[in-house]
């Protein structure tokens, strides 16, 4: 299978109101590096997986709104907890809609699947990985 993977990086802060995170249930700041990984069986006419350059810019228009932002006053995470595994769902889900509504270029609603990866350090991160189809 070929893959084509973009990053970008984004800095929040937020809390996780929650005693299973200890510490972390106060509020306090994550930089993000964010990847974006495509996949497909076969190349396109192009001989590519994916637009690259429209990858970048879809990422960046998701990843924007969030970036230098206290997610806990964002409305549409009230009542979220905002751990890196959700938001690796939230930077797919926006993804996958790109592709499927053509954002991504015309041949992208045919991709097999897409994987999310934010790293929170070198020593951590979370996925989120799902099919297209």
């Amino acid at each position: 299978m070929f893959s084509v993977e973009v990053r970008d990086r984004i800095m929040i802060g937020h809390s996780l109101p929650d005693p299973f995170f200890g510490p972390a249930q106060a509020m306090h700041g994550a930089t993000f590096v964010v990847d974006v990984a495509f996949f497909r069986e076969n190349l396109t006419r192009q001989n590519v997986v994916v637009d690259i350059g429209a990858a970048l810019t879809v990422l960046n228009e998701t990843l924007k709104p969030l970036n230098y932002k206290n997610l806990d006053t964002l409305p549409q995470f009230e009542g979220v907890l905002t751990t890196t595994e959700f938001l690796c769902k939230y930077v797919f889900d926006a993804m996958a809609l790109a592709a499927r509504t053509g954002k991504l270029g015309a041949d992208a609603a045919d991709l097999a699947k897409i994987r999310v990866t934010l790293h929170e350090t070198d020593l951590a991160r979370a996925s989120y990985e799902g099919a297209l189809a």
